[in-house]
Formats: C-alpha cells, sequence, structure tokens
C-alpha cells in the first residue's frame, strides 16, 4: 500500500517537476521509476524515496537553458549527460568514502537556496498561469517586467483554471490533509479545462485553454548520453555543484527519516545509491534524480518500514503511466502553474528563515546571501558560493578559540571556577582556558591572546592553561605551545596543563615538543596542579599578598602591612 501511494503521488510531482526542469512532462516520470528503484536497492535508508525533485530540477533547467532551447531534442541530450556526470560524481564520492563532503553543505545555504529557487520556479510559471506565450530570453525578473508589459495578452480562461487549481490545491490541503492536494489540485483544473475547451470555440476571442499534450503511454525509452569533452567541459561546473547539493538533500531526508525510525543511515552507502541511481537512469531517459522530501514523508507515514516500498512504487508506475497517460495529455499549463505555486510557496521555510535570522548574524548573512545568489546568479554557483561562506564562517569561529581567564570563586561551593572579571587573581600563577583546536589557522590569535595576558601582568610568570577543550594541536600549534613554555622558563616561571587530551599530546610527543614543555608539567586534576605550582611561587610575594586565593596560601605567614 506504501508503494501504490507513492507511484499515485508522483504521477503529478514528476509532470510538474519536469515542467520546473524545462523537460517534456513524461521525462519527469521517467526519473522515477529507474532511479527509484536502484536508489531504493543500494542506498542505505529504508524509507527514502528518489526521483524528481524542485531543487535539483530548477538547478537542471538553470545550468541547461543557456546552452539549448528547453524541451528541444538538444536540451534532453545535455539534460541527461548531466544526469550521468552527477551520477559519476556521486559514486566515485561514495567509493572514496567521502561522505563526510555533504556536512560542509550547511543548512542556512538549503534554506536559502529553496528560498531562491521557490520564487524563480513561481516566476517561471506566471507566462502559463496567465495564458500567455513564454518568453524565454533574458533573467526570470526580467521576464517578470516583461509580463508586466504583457497584461492585455492574458488569456482569462487559462488564468480561471489556474486560479481553480490552486484554490483546489489549498482547500484540500487545509479540510483533506490526508489526499495529495497536487493529485486533487490537477484533477479539478483538467476537469474544468476539458469542460471549458469542450465549449468555447478555438476561433473565439480567448481561443482554447492550452493543455500539455500528447504524452507517451511507453516503458522508459533507452537513452544516450553525450560524452563529447565539450559537452562535458560546459556541463562540469554544474555536475559538481548538482552532485554535491542533490547528495546533502538526500542524506539530510534520510537522517531525518532516521530520527524518526530509528535506523542507521551510512552517509557513503547513499552516495553510492544516489550515484548509481542516476548513472544507471541516464541510458533510460531520466534526468537528475535525488531524494524527494514530500514522497518519503509519504512513504513513511503510509506505513514503510523497508526500501520495498519505493522499489514497489518505481515498478507500480510503468504500468500506471501506461494506463493513465491518455488522460495526463489534457492537463492544462495553467493547472500545472497553479499546482507548482503551491509547491513554490510550501518550498519556504519561513520558521527556519526567522529562527536563523534571530539566532546568529554570520548564519542569517549565508541564507541572505545564498538567496540573492539564488535570484541573480546561475544557480550551481549560488550553491558553491553559499558553501563557501559557511566554510568562511566556520574558520573564522575555529580561528578564534575562544581564550578565558579561570579564578577560584569564594561564591560558589568548593570555590569552583568561574570568568568574573572582578574576582581576585593570584599575583604570580594565571589560569586560562582555551576552548577549541590550536592549528595553524588558529596560531596568530592564540599567541596574541597570550602575548595580552603577559603584558598585563609581567608578574604571573606561571600559567596553567586548562586544556580539556583542546581537541587537537597540529605542528604550527606545537610550536606555539613549546615557544611558549621556553618564553615561560625565562622569565622564571612555567608553562602547565590540566587535563590535556591524548589527541593533543600525541604531536607533541611525536614532534619532540614535549622536551620543552616537560611531562611532568601535564596533570590530571586541578588541585594537584595548582599544589605543585604553588611550590614554585616565590613565597615573600606569597607573604605579603593578602588574597589568598587557594587553600595552600592559607598555611603561609602573613606580613604587616601586606599589600596585594
Amino acid at each position: 500500500m506504501a508503494g501504490f501511494t507513492g507511484a499515485v503521488v508522483v504521477l503529478p510531482q514528476g509532470i510538474a517537476f519536469a515542467a520546473i526542469a524545462g523537460m517534456p512532462p513524461e521525462y519527469g516520470l521517467y526519473a522515477a521509476m529507474v532511479p527509484a528503484i536502484l536508489a531504493a536497492l543500494f542506498g542505505s535508508s529504508p524509507q527514502l524515496v528518489s526521483g524528481p525533485t524542485t531543487a535539483a530540477s530548477i538547478v537542471v533547467f538553470s545550468s541547461l537553458s543557456a546552452l539549448a532551447v528547453p524541451g528541444t531534442e538538444d536540451y534532453v541530450r545535455f539534460a541527461l549527460t548531466l544526469t550521468f556526470m552527477v551520477g559519476f560524481i556521486q559514486l566515485a564520492l561514495g567509493l572514496a568514502r567521502l561522505g563526510l563532503l555533504v556536512n560542509f553543505v550547511s543548512h542556512s545555504v538549503i534554506v536559502g537556496f529553496t528560498a531562491g529557487a521557490a520564487i524563480l520556479i513561481a516566476l517561471n510559471q506566471i507566462e502559463n498561469f496567465l495564458g500567455i506565450e513564454a518568453v524565454r530570453d533574458g533573467h526570470a525578473l526580467q521576464r517578470l517586467w516583461q509580463n508586466v508589459l504583457r497584461v492585455q495578452d492574458i488569456n482569462p480562461l487559462a488564468l480561471l483554471v489556474g486560479l481553480v487549481t490552486l484554490l483546489s490545491g489549498l482547500a484540500s490541503r487545509k479540510w483533506f490533509p490526508r489526499t495529495p492536494y497536487m493529485l486533487t489540485a490537477m484533477v479539478v483544473g483538467t476537469g474544468l479545462s476539458a469542460l471549458i475547451n469542450t465549449v468555447a470555440s478555438p476561433d473565439g476571442p480567448w481561443g482554447l485553454v492550452p493543455t500539455v499534450g500528447h504524452i507517451p503511454a511507453t516503458l522508459p525509452p533507452l537513452s544516450a548520453p553525450d560524452f563529447s569533452l565539450s559537452t562535458i567541459k560546459d556541463l562540469a561546473p554544474a555536475a559538481f555543484a548538482v552532485s554535491l547539493f542533490a547528495l546533502a538533500e538526500a542524506v539530510s531526508i534520510s537522517r531525518a527519516l532516521a530520527a524518526k525510525s530509528g535506523h542507521y543511515i551510512d552517509g557513503n552507502q547513499e552516495f553510492i545509491g544516489q550515484g548509481l541511481s542516476n548513472l544507471v537512469g541516464s541510458f533510460f531517459s531520466s534526468y537528475v534524480a535525488t531524494g524527494s522530501f514530500n514522497r518519503s514523508a509519504v512513504n513513511y507515514e503510509a506505513g514503510a518500514r523497508t526500501p520495498l516500498s519505493a522499489i514497489i512504487a518505481g515498478g507500480l508506475l510503468i504500468p500506471l503511466v501506461i494506463v493513465v497517460a491518455p488522460v495526463l495529455a489534457f492537463l492544462p499549463n495553467a493547472a500545472m502553474a497553479g499546482i507548482l505555486f503551491l509547491v513554490a510557496w510550501g518550498l519556504i521555510d519561513f520558521h527556519h528563515i526567522r529562527r536563523i535570522t534571530r539566532a546568529s548574524k554570520a548564519e542569517a548573512v549565508v541564507l541572505w546571501v545564498t538567496f540573492a545568489a539564488t535570484l541573480f546568479l546561475e544557480l550551481e554557483f549560488a550553491i558553491i558560493l553559499g558553501v563557501m561562506l559557511s566554510l568562511g564562517v566556520f574558520l573564522r569561529q575555529a580561528s578564534r578559540p575562544r581564550v578565558q581567564v579561570r579564578t577560584p570563586d569564594p561564591r560558589l561551593p568548593k570555590h569552583r571556577f568561574n570568568t568574573d572579571p572582578d574576582l581576585p587573581e593570584c599575583p604570580q600563577m594565571k589560569m586560562i582556558r582555551i576552548d577549541g583546536a590550536i592549528f595553524f589557522g588558529a596560531v596568530n590569535y592564540v599567541a596574541e591572546r597570550l602575548r595580552i595576558v603577559a603584558r598585563r601582568n609581567p608578574q604571573q610568570k606561571h600559567l596553567i592553561i586548562l586544556a580539556r577543550s583542546i581537541n587537537f594541536v597540529d605542528v604550527a600549534g606545537a610550536e606555539l605551545l613549546a615557544r611558549e613554555a621556553r618564553h615561560r622558563r625565562a622569565m622564571g616561571g612555567g608553562l602547565y596543563f590540566h587535563q590535556m587530551k591524548d589527541g593533543a599530546k600525541e604531536p607533541l610527543r611525536e614532534g619532540g615538543y614535549m622536551d620543552d614543555i616537560g611531562e611532568e608539567n601535564l596533570y590530571e586534576s586541578k588541585g594537584e596542579a595548582i599544589a605543585e605550582v604553588f611550590k614554585r611561587l616565590d613565597r615573600n610575594i606569597c607573604k605579603r599578598c593578602s588574597k589568598r586565593i587557594f587553600s595552600e596560601c592559607q598555611s603561609l605567614p602573613t606580613v604587616d602591612g601586606a599589600a596585594d
């Protein structure tokens, strides 16, 4: 039953997504057949359903519309070649165990891209919704202005069908949520269009409502991608961007479903499944397929527990298309536009846009820059730009690990450590905590913070670094710590570490840097570190100190007129 439900749901979606991609309508259905079966057989998610999606379709259109006229034989050939290249890249990444690459496509990039893609989808369907001749030249925003100037050419009959389809879809989604709203909208729009075209005359003032036209009632025909070097060169940037984004979409959907079902997801195996689905699918008239959130969610809610449901859905779709293809030929373009308006609105994730904007200024910049780039640049470059911005935000944060002064707080139980700058400190001993890796990108920042610490109070010659949060130290970081240890000894003090992890100790030992730091200066407990360092303090300064920061200080005699 889950498989049958998936086969029925993909009928309107496949045709709609093919329209977004600039492909003939039957190719959206072909993309839901062989790729869905192969992705289910070789992927790792029990509930993921692959096939045509909105995001993949809009990227395909953006990448190929500059190379050929959408819907033409050359355009289809480019789309099949792009699908083969995407499958090859995905399969290679999976076999090379590089599944971690999708982690660099941040959630902010996906939210910003899909919001921008939603607007482009709506803009690209305005002509069909209004029943006017499509303008293919220029950017979507330029075509919007040209359509505004052609208001007098609007076909009222097509506009009526589009509005009724849109409203019926909204009503179905609100009052009958268990019924596929796209299927309901398609039936209502097609019925109204058939009625109008039966009554109206082709020679009338508005003519007839334009329809999708003939859809072949056949099995997916064999196809051949174009392997010429010029074509591969033209498609290479788009293939890489589409591969990365499609994988991020599939893996993120798999993980979301796994969180509900409790299944384990192998990212590398998912790469292999997606790669094989596109690689083989390109020879069966399929354009780029990836994991579909809508169909996967429907599949899960319908009771699917194994990949067999997706295999059944792909297999059932083949005879189902043969049966219903004659009816689908009467689907009006205006109704398809109305359905795509609903799809576009659903793509804009207002909840996460608000949350990201409030939570982080840096992530908000990534989101809105990706959104703007999606509207005004080529989509593959918008994705790459978003990824680069996300990496820039991450590297900026990673290169500035938090360096905090830590001091015992007498107001807390057991004098627990605190970061309050007003707390008194030991005049000879400084304690700081470093949160983050000390690697080549962070060395200059950490070195500057250490210089500031030393410059503010030169008498604090002994420095204890609370190193529990230092997960990684590379060669540049090891050089810095060894240099700081030598500098502290030259001052008459020392450098000490509390709870340094094995991952940080190993490069220090392997590179010989521990000779400068000293194994004896590594401590597992704060009490032990403070007690050992306390033995090396200048007792004359301790006697004149009135702060008595540590318990060891209490046993020392005081000098009359002791100063801070």
